[in-house]
């Protein structure tokens, strides 16, 4: 008779109701004793294995075999999402904060003023991006290429200055300049540069250039020479005209911003 009962995969009932009368109740043969903190495993399957990692409080566990998750999202709120570190540089931000600032009027820059403070570092762009094919030429020497890159270089920066005539920078020392940082700027020390530049720039470029080339001679009253590039003729003095024309306004639109400069700071306090 038992060796029909362990056949079966159970014990005889006989000690199976002597545990009852103790009080204990009989564990089946086909089960497995739990590990503590381990589900036991429904009768006929294998219990799990006990080698997953236990969960922080808060994270799903992680499946046997498989590596945890990286703990790089910040602990959000309840009921607000974890929040991902932001990967995005700042150096664009900081770009567009300090372009921002050097362009800003000061309080009493008209629109008109504005506009005319941004249009002067355009009419030299033009002739500054005509100059620079001519640094990669194979005739001429590393000295040539350097001069021509830097004169086109310092050119643009000479009419950025412009814009200080309408910005705080050109009333108040900037931050950035060591020892001198947020003293103001006398008006004498931006008048007389900036109107012995206007002056310049009107008789160089308004006067003499046009004058050359509506008669063909140079200063000295030369004709001008056949490689000239508005004597070449084509697409390179068409090219020529187009980008050196807008010079012949950066005199004049520097002139109207220094006047309008020092009423501004005459009228101020």
């Amino acid at each position: 008779m038992k060796t029909f009962f362990h056949a079966l995969g159970r014990t005889p009932a006989a000690p199976e109701r002597a545990l009852a009368a103790q009080g204990r109740a009989p564990v089946p043969a086909d089960r497995t004793r739990a590990v503590p903190g381990q589900t036991p495993a429904a009768p006929g399957q294998t219990p799990a294995a006990p080698d997953q990692t236990p969960a922080a409080p808060g994270q799903t566990p992680v499946a046997p075999g498989r590596a945890p998750a990286a703990r790089d999202r910040t602990p959000a709120a309840p009921g607000l999402a974890p929040v991902v570190p932001s990967l995005t540089p700042a150096a664009p931000g900081r770009i567009r904060s300090a372009w921002r600032a050097a362009h800003a009027p000061v309080p009493g820059v008209s629109r008109r003023m504005r506009l005319l403070a941004l249009a002067v570092p355009s009419t030299v762009l033009p002739a500054s991006l005509w100059r620079l094919p001519a640094a990669f030429d194979a005739g001429i020497g590393i000295g040539e290429r350097a001069y021509i890159v830097f004169l086109s270089l310092f050119s643009e920066a000479v009419a950025f200055t412009a814009i200080g005539l309408v910005a705080p920078w050109g009333e108040v020392v900037p931050s950035w300049v060591p020892a001198l940082r947020g003293r103001r700027i006398p008006p004498a020390a931006v008048l007389v540069p900036a109107a012995l530049g206007a002056t310049a720039l009107t008789v160089l470029w308004t006067g003499l250039s046009l004058a050359i080339q509506l008669t063909g001679t140079t200063i000295r009253g030369d004709t001008l020479p056949a490689d000239f590039p508005s004597e070449v003729g084509g697409w390179t003095a068409f090219s020529f005209y187009v980008c050196y024309a807008p010079l012949v306004l950066w005199g004049p639109f520097l002139g109207v911003l220094t006047v309008a400069y020092g009423r501004r700071r005459r009228d101020r306090p």
